[in-house]
């Protein structure tokens, strides 16, 4: 068995999108909005989007955490794949970038699903770890140990290794982590990129293969998608 992935040609690209991506309108202005921004190449490609979507549904997920929200393009996709009583906790520094989200998600009908918390992510899982009551911006999101079904990991690459084990300790058993970039455009695999970026997303993928308490698959999707399931541990 060959264990080389197929060459993406041009054309095997435009067959793909075809033959898979079903996209709705107010997802292809927002997608054409941020491709505009001199920070486009940070938004995720419609194929990952389905890939997303569809995740979201397979795992019934209803509760879900995004770190980097950027303009909203994966929590659109997210969100719409929810249940009625769904939600999504949306993490990001930048209020301007969301403005842009906020905007597609009322446009969608999907603003009573998902919430936003402009601020460092890893204070923020913190705090939804070691609250005994609900902070204000969290007031109809239920949270705390081992109580989230879902979370994407797309924000600033050198704290993944940060990022984990605040997850896993917030992430249910049987939950799922899909964690974006992590072949960082090739770097990982090549020792003379020492960047702290590269750095981090070894360190993470490092951490998540070697950790007993998960299950992993890294997919070669895009820039590289992991799945990362906590196990069930028996007592």
């Amino acid at each position: 068995m060959s264990r080389k992935n197929i060459s993406l040609t041009e054309s095997l690209e435009e067959y793909i999108f075809r033959n898979s991506v079903k996209e709705p309108d107010s997802f292809l202005r927002l997608r054409e909005e941020t491709g505009r921004l001199s920070q486009a190449n940070m938004q995720i490609s419609p194929e990952e989007g389905q890939f997303l979507n569809i995740l979201t549904k397979i795992s019934g997920a209803k509760k879900i955490i995004e770190i980097g929200t950027f303009t909203g393009y994966s929590s659109l996709c997210f969100a719409s794949a929810l249940p009625e009583d769904g939600k999504i906790l949306c993490c990001d520094l930048s209020e301007e970038w969301t403005n842009i989200a906020r905007k597609y998600w009322k446009e969608n009908g999907l603003e009573n699903k998902v919430f936003l918390k402009l601020g460092s992510a890893l204070e923020t899982l913190q705090v939804l770890i070691d609250s005994k009551s609900a902070p204000a911006w969290a007031s109809d999101f239920t949270f705390g140990p081992s109580t989230i079904d879902l979370f994407f990991l797309d924000a600033d690459k050198e704290n993944y290794p940060n990022y984990y084990p605040l997850i896993l300790k917030l992430l249910k058993p049987g939950g799922l982590l899909i964690a974006d970039n992590v072949l960082w455009g090739g770097s990982v695999s090549d020792p003379s990129h020492q960047e702290p970026s590269t750095i981090g997303i070894r360190k993470f993928n490092e951490l998540v293969y070697n950790d007993p308490l998960v299950d992993v698959s890294l997919v070669p999707i895009a820039d590289g998608v992991s799945l990362v399931r906590k196990k069930f541990i028996k007592s």
